[in-house]
């Protein structure tokens, strides 16, 4: 599976769809923003229009609160996986919309801690220690697999779980994730620590 597909996987927190690449590095998306075309997409075979770039910022912001949203940068994925900022923002957060592909609604809005290990997640690397990252999916996520990081739909073992808004605390130390239950089949009405005892495991913690 290529990189731009597993990221997908992540950002719905369900591993259940297509594609969807990050560059984590701020010189990485300059490069990416001035070479990439416009950002993907509904897909012809689901009949949608394609989004304006004020449709993607706006979908894009619905993932975090307004405070944060209001000054985070805002990118948007091409069909060949390279990025393009749409709005430069000054808080340290990244925003990037619902990704058209995917079943359910997916924006998501990452801290600079939480973008280098979702870039350790891309490259199957270990994510950098003492760096806790705070990601927001205030508008939901798609499906995933509770306990396979890199699964790519359900099976009769991957413990296939439904996600709806919440945040995300990730690369914090395994004492930290040891307070909450890891189920391999959680509530997930309350928090619950998703992959667990993986090098990708963090806390899942709804908001509604």
């Amino acid at each position: 599976m290529r990189n731009h597909e597993i990221l997908q996987r992540f950002v719905s927190l369900t591993i259940a769809a297509t594609a969807l690449a990050l560059s984590v590095s701020a010189a990485d998306t300059k490069s990416a923003a001035a070479a990439a075309p416009p950002a993907a997409d509904k897909t012809a075979a689901q009949g949608k229009a394609p989004m304006s770039d004020e449709q993607m910022i706006a979908s894009a912001m619905s993932a975090a609160p307004r405070k944060v949203a209001q000054h985070a940068t805002i990118v948007a994925m091409g069909a060949d996986g390279k990025m393009r900022t749409l709005r430069k923002g000054s808080d340290g957060f990244t925003c990037m919309p619902d990704n058209p592909e995917t079943p359910g609604p997916d924006p998501i809005c990452m801290d600079r801690n939480a973008m280098e290990w979702v870039h350790a997640y891309v490259s199957h690397a270990t994510p950098p220690a003492g760096k806790i990252g705070l990601m927001y999916m205030l508008a939901g996520g798609t499906d995933a697999s509770n306990t396979d990081p890199f699964a790519t739909g359900p099976t009769a073992s991957n413990h296939w779980i439904k996600t709806g808004p919440h945040v995300m605390i990730v690369g914090a130390d395994a004492s930290f994730y040891g307070q909450y239950p890891k189920s391999a089949d959680p509530d997930t009405s309350t928090p619950y620590v998703m992959w667990a005892n993986t090098p990708y495991q963090h806390l899942m913690a709804p908001v509604r």
